[in-house]
């Protein structure tokens, strides 16, 4: 097996200090939260940003700054910045504009779902613009996943060139909405892959665990973070990204499954 690849989402859309006062908010908190995580074994941090009021934003601004405290910490955690923020509310072009910053992944949401009492909207010419502009800024897709209709339509965009092997899937699984966050589910989606992929799950809420522990076995690997899950146990709230990072780690040591550094 590949080594384990641990993602963290720190903070994403729409977590509340109100939920959890661990979630972190300013580019201050994100960076020093992702450099904990880093210390941990995590080596991508998948970055959303917030306004001054906290409100979900694709500025590429903050982006910047989050990385350049990143960096400034001598950290080389690979950095995944979404271009999911605010769907629905912030401008599709303000949504494209990280990837002009170049980072080593961005967030390719490969379709459209109600997600809770939202709608999830990613319009098939907002994918089609954001393809074109990964291609042309070198920036590796992640293509999330929430269902399997979502896999067959990145694989129309492999098919025509605009994806690169080896292509990184990530499978959202829990969402309200979405696919149920289940291992028979899982499997289901991976068998679905075009050869030569490499995936991730990412477990929402109390799905977060038991799937990153089925992902462990399977050879895929893993996401972890507050944008997906509060809790480290039931009715326990976990006290900071690097918690839930530390807790996989120790678990893939248990089977015998080195983790992979950012290098």
């Amino acid at each position: 097996m590949d080594k384990l690849i641990i993602s963290v989402a720190t903070t994403g859309s729409w977590t509340t200090r109100q939920q959890t006062p661990y979630v972190p908010i300013t580019e201050e908190e994100i960076a020093e939260q992702a450099v904990q995580c880093w210390r941990e074994g995590a080596a991508i941090v998948h970055i959303h940003v917030r306004d001054e009021q906290g409100r979900p934003t694709c500025d590429p601004a903050r982006y910047a700054r989050v990385r350049e405290l990143i960096r400034a910490r001598g950290c080389d955690l690979i950095i995944n910045m979404s271009t999911g923020g605010g769907a629905g509310q912030v401008p599709d072009e303000e949504r494209i504009a990280p990837v002009r910053l170049r980072p080593e992944i961005a967030s390719f949401d490969a379709g459209s779902l109600n997600f809770g009492e939202r709608v999830f909207v990613n319009s098939p010419q907002f994918l089609e613009a954001l393809a074109q502009e990964m291609q042309a800024y070198g920036v590796k897709p992640e293509i999330e996943c929430f269902e399997s209709g979502f896999i067959e339509n990145a694989r129309r965009f492999i098919e025509r060139g605009l994806f690169q092997p080896p292509y990184w899937f990530q499978m959202v699984l829990g969402v309200r909405g979405g696919s149920p966050g289940t291992v028979k589910q899982l499997v289901h989606m991976v068998d679905m892959l075009p050869p030569g992929a490499k995936w991730s799950v990412c477990g929402i809420g109390r799905a977060q665990l038991p799937l990153g522990l089925a992902a462990m076995a399977m050879g895929g690997h893993v996401r972890t973070g507050l944008e997906d899950n509060l809790y480290y146990h039931k009715g326990q709230l976990a006290t900071s990204n690097a918690q839930l990072v530390s807790r996989l780690v120790r678990i893939a040591g248990e089977l015998g499954r080195p983790v992979a550094t950012p290098n």
